[in-house]
């Protein structure tokens, strides 16, 4: 079944790789126009290399290979006055916004929550929670005024909903991204506008395929690789794989943003391989 988005305009929110481009792609596939953000940089206690604006010009250029239109910007979710500035922008360009990805994030490791440092704690639930809150933020006005009714999509992690140790930061703000998909779904709900989360698993994409993280989960071996990490990763799940794939979380995305979800909302989606079970 194809052109499920067609002439609807999407925000996605990291958009430069990973997950976000996925999204933006597999949307603009079935017909949708995107707004596509990202930060565009490395956060320094994160184990993955950062993107940059190289990355989102490629996003771009697969959307648009795609059949979709594009608007970029290289904005942080952090900052709310920018990130509205671009929006408006960007939806001044395309004539509509329909749907709101708030996948941007960040994963850090740390120490046991009562040692955690105060700068990674704050910086994790400023960038994963309310950069989140700010995203959707961003967008619901514009939702609103179009009078269509819309869908947004928050991605939150399996993370929130079962605990980690050494994880408790990022724990704590993708339990919260579930409490804000709740409560937006409440309360948008009168205006037709859907608000669900999907809670992926490990992805293999860059956020878990890099060399300090091989490092952090097999630190007996002297240069581990994907293979090394492979059988950690797949003892989180009932399924037998290690990890999903992007486009395995944009599938669920766009069953969500489509009309075919129509009448479903405030629902927290693993995409987990049976990870929760455990």
């Amino acid at each position: 079944m194809a052109g499920r988005m067609d002439g609807k305009v999407a925000l996605v929110s990291g958009a430069a790789r990973g997950q976000g481009r996925s999204h933006a792609v597999r949307l603009a596939r079935e017909g949708a126009d995107i707004i596509a953000v990202d930060i565009c940089r490395k956060f320094e206690a994160s184990p993955a290399p950062g993107a940059t604006l190289e990355d989102l010009d490629e996003t771009a250029g697969m959307v648009k290979d795609a059949g979709g239109r594009v608007v970029t910007a290289e904005v942080d979710v952090r900052d709310y006055d920018a990130l509205r500035a671009a929006v408006d922008g960007a939806v001044e360009q395309l004539g509509r916004l329909d749907v709101v990805l708030a996948n941007a994030g960040i994963g850090t490791m740390g120490a046991k929550l009562h040692n955690t440092g105060e700068a990674l704690w704050q910086e994790m639930i400023d960038v994963n929670l309310s950069g989140v809150w700010k995203t959707v933020k961003a967008g619901v006005p514009h939702i609103l005024a179009g009078g269509r009714g819309g869908s947004i999509v928050l991605t939150s992690s399996v993370a929130g909903a079962k605990a980690y140790s050494h994880m408790g930061h990022y724990v704590a703000a993708k339990h919260g991204v579930i409490g804000l998909m709740r409560t937006f779904a409440v309360e948008l709900g009168q205006h037709l506008i859907r608000v669900n989360a999907v809670l992926p698993t490990h992805v293999n994409s860059p956020l878990l395929m890099n060399e300090a993280t091989y490092r952090a989960f097999r630190p007996e071996l002297e240069n581990p690789g994907p293979d090394d990490l492979a059988p950690v990763c797949q003892s989180f799940h009932y399924l037998p794989i290690p990890w999903v794939t992007p486009e395995d979380i944009s599938n669920a995305v766009l069953f969500l943003a489509s009309d075919e979800a129509r009448y479903i909302t405030g629902v927290a989606l693993p995409v987990d391989a049976g990870s929760c079970l455990k």
